[in-house]
């Protein structure tokens, strides 16, 4: 119970996949906040890192007051930082993590369902009502690269102390080659917010070599109903082309670790394999390494729907001018 004068306040910490409410009062301090979530997670102060956390433009100090920082009620903070036995464990193979199963064989209802009556009218009201807050304006003659983040980009499970630790290994020479012939586009199954925080702390969103387009978050997806696996969410590429004339199926490429992601469009997805348990995996992962080549390869197809993107890492240019570029690109990412 707070003290007389002051007011109770309550902050919603997001870390490694749980949600810790942590009471404080107005009069409570930065450091006040951190021992607390030290108390509920184990993460000691100097090690957590609370996105989105901003005063006068920067990290507040620990001796800033809560009532300064004018957050609304039930703020959400997402923060990075590990304990320190899973520091120690950091070389040693995880024992604990259960295997996750986020994928299945949607194929048999990939026809039917991208062409229902009732799916197209939802991408229709998408079209309509959806807001898009468009960063860079799509350039003239460029295709699209739709990319998700979580396990794609981005191993949102594991747990560091910055963002990097995390990131999936040429990301940022991955986007900087596809952006010379492809406008770039963020979908997440996540709320806007973290989107732009985890484009941010990852070194997206300002990099000057290359530039996103906008980005699209769990709104401006739909629910589709398939005979086998009930109810499920999925991005449809309809919504963009709705809005964007220049996009089509003929020009666009979407990358998701999750192939139902695409069912409304499965012609135009690639499953990407995904991106887990970073500590162990970032020194040998080389997956965007290889997609830069496949993207820079087909960048002058007319069009995609010629292409069948399941069998990608067979895929192999007719043009000799083409292997070279490729081959440029793996030399300039594979420098480290």
């Amino acid at each position: 119970m707070a003290g007389e004068g002051q007011k109770d306040q309550t902050v919603i910490i997001k870390w490694s996949g749980n949600v810790y409410n942590i009471a404080l009062t107005d009069s409570s301090t930065v450091a006040n906040m951190k021992d607390t979530i030290y108390k509920e997670t184990g993460v000691r102060p100097e090690r957590q890192k609370l996105l989105g956390l901003k005063y006068k433009g920067g990290v507040p100090a620990d001796d800033v007051v809560i009532s300064e920082l004018k957050l609304k009620p039930n703020t959400k903070i997402m923060m990075m930082g590990s304990r320190e036995e899973e520091l120690d464990k950091v070389k040693e193979p995880p024992t604990d993590l259960p295997e996750v199963i986020n994928d299945f064989d949607i194929e048999e209802d990939e026809i039917a369902i991208e062409n229902r009556e009732e799916y197209l009218s939802k991408i229709e009201k998408r079209v309509r009502d959806y807001k898009i807050e468009v960063f860079n304006p799509p350039r003239e003659g460029k295709k699209l690269l739709v990319l998700d983040i979580d396990y794609t980009l981005f191993d949102h499970r594991s747990v560091a102390e910055t963002a990097n630790e995390l990131m999936r290994p040429f990301l940022h020479e991955f986007l900087q080659s596809a952006y010379e012939d492809y406008d770039i586009v963020i979908w997440s199954a996540t709320g806007m917010k973290w989107i732009n925080v985890k484009m941010k702390e990852l070194g997206v969103t300002d990099n000057p070599n290359y530039k996103i387009t906008f980005h699209l978050d769990s709104s401006a997806m739909i629910s589709v109903h398939t005979p086998k696996y009930g109810v499920i969410e999925v991005k449809p590429l309809g919504v963009i082309w709705g809005k964007y004339k220049q996009w089509t199926t003929k020009n666009t490429i979407m990358f998701d670790d999750i192939r139902r992601n695409f069912i409304m469009n499965p012609q135009n997805g690639l499953r990407i394999k995904a991106f887990r348990e970073a500590h162990q995996n970032r020194m040998k992962d080389r997956e965007l390494l290889k997609l830069a080549k496949y993207l820079k390869d087909i960048s002058t197809v007319e069009d995609f729907t010629t292409l069948n993107h399941r069998k990608w890492e067979k895929y192999r240019s007719k043009r000799k001018h083409d292997h070279s570029d490729g081959d440029n690109v793996s030399e300039s990412m594979n420098t480290d």
